[in-house]
């Protein structure tokens, strides 16, 4: 990687289980393989931390 370069990550299924398998965060929430969570409720909303 350059040094003017930023990594990007798709957040797709396999790379949230890469990252918790790395980091072994004490809480992560991610999506159920073939399943998606839509909504119109700001992200603040949710907010537990």
């Amino acid at each position: 990687m350059r040094e003017n370069e930023v990594p990007v990550f798709w957040a797709c299924s396999v790379t949230p289980q890469a990252v918790a398998m790395e980091v072994k965060p004490e809480i992560m929430i991610t999506h159920s393989l073939g399943n998606m969570f839509i909504t119109d409720i700001k992200d603040k909303q949710f907010s537990v931390l």
